[in-house]
């Protein structure tokens, strides 16, 4: 009995290892012409959103921009609450939520021509970031210095791929409309790899790096080595027992 129950574990351990390296490994086929197609050819533009920081700046009149753009002054922003409002001086609150920046400067434009004749603004969200995860030295998010930036530069920003990393698997996941998820498999090693590798990283962009199939194996084993440890420790007496009976 003892015996069956060993094989049996032993032989569950063995499928479920088998599904999850399938599975690990089935993103890479997804890197498929259509795939590519739809990631480097959609439309794609910033929208505000909750807690995003905006620079706001009305030119000739640092008073009541965020910032002085002469003085060189660093900034938070100013803080878009959860219902997608700022506050400024004359306008007091504006709401901003899902509006593009050209659209949250027409807004602000109108806004303040009450006030003032022929307003220039200029309106920047400057805390748009990506997070890279997986094989990487340094994951965790990065701060995008411009509207978009190559992936490339971005797994170098992330301290480059680990020596266990998958450079067949990258995947990069892209939120569409705040609910639609596309995705691509990038791989770094075909003869295309230049052109992905410049494929354009967007705000709120996923990277991930993911492991290859000898640190999944590994991985699969560190899970399986406890049962095993404790099916040994359960079994360890009847073996000791068998062994001084003979």
């Amino acid at each position: 009995m003892k015996y069956f129950l060993l094989a049996s574990i032993i032989a569950l351990s063995g499928c479920s290892s088998k599904e999850d390296y399938i599975l690990l490994n089935k993103a890479t086929p997804v890197a498929s012409k259509k795939t590519t197609t739809i990631l480097e050819n959609i439309d794609f533009e910033y929208k505000v959103q909750p807690h995003d920081r905006l620079s706001v700046i009305v030119y000739k009149h640092p008073e009541i921009s965020s910032v002085n753009p002469d003085s060189g002054q660093t900034e938070r922003g100013l803080l878009v609450d959860s219902k997608g409002d700022i506050r400024l001086p004359l306008i007091k609150k504006i709401h901003l939520l899902g509006l593009t920046q050209a659209q949250a400067e027409d807004k602000l434009t109108q806004a303040y021509a009450v006030y003032l004749k022929k307003p220039s603004i200029h309106v920047e969200v400057i805390n748009k970031r990506a997070y890279v995860i997986g094989e990487v030295n340094k994951p965790g998010e990065i701060t995008l210095q411009n509207e978009q930036q190559p992936l490339l530069q971005i797994l170098a920003l992330a301290g480059d791929l680990t020596d266990q990393a998958n450079r067949k698997s990258i995947l990069l996941m892209r939120t569409i409309n705040s609910s639609k998820v596309i995705s691509q498999v990038i791989n770094l090693t075909d003869a295309r790899s230049i052109i992905s590798a410049n494929l354009m990283v967007k705000p709120n962009d996923i990277i991930y790096v993911m492991p290859n199939s000898m640190k999944a194996f590994n991985n699969k084993v560190n899970e399986i080595s406890p049962i095993f440890r404790l099916i040994s420790n359960i079994l360890q007496p009847f073996v000791n027992i068998k062994f001084l009976s003979n």
